[in-house]
């Protein structure tokens, strides 16, 4: 192999490296991230589908999550994989009473 040879091959496999480096493995990154969360669904939890609906989890089997929506509390049943994010309402009133305590404590 001579050097021009050698530099057509360092291009293609420094595109790849970087390539890896900012999108494949951020991407895997995220997706085990997601299986985690939802393999550590739990009862009483309130989540959101990937589809935008909130609810609170009545029942977990293996594949399936019961989910009570809304005030008529309608009963659906959605697969674990449709579960985009748990939404934690107890960390969002403990984090408000604190912002209210430190608004008051700014105003004296």
């Amino acid at each position: 192999m001579n050097a021009q040879q050698l530099n057509a091959l360092i291009l293609p496999i420094g595109f790849l490296v970087i390539f890896y480096i900012f999108a494949i493995r951020p991407q895997k990154k995220k997706e085990k991230e997601i299986a985690a969360m939802r393999d550590n669904l739990k009862v009483g939890d309130e989540v959101i589908t990937i589809g935008g609906i909130c609810g609170k989890i009545l029942r977990v089997k293996e594949d399936i999550v019961i989910l009570e929506v809304g005030n008529t509390k309608t009963r659906l049943d959605v697969t674990k994989w449709a579960i985009g994010s748990v939404v934690n309402k107890n960390e969002a009133k403990i984090a408000s009473k604190k912002e209210d305590i430190e608004v008051e404590s700014k105003d004296e």
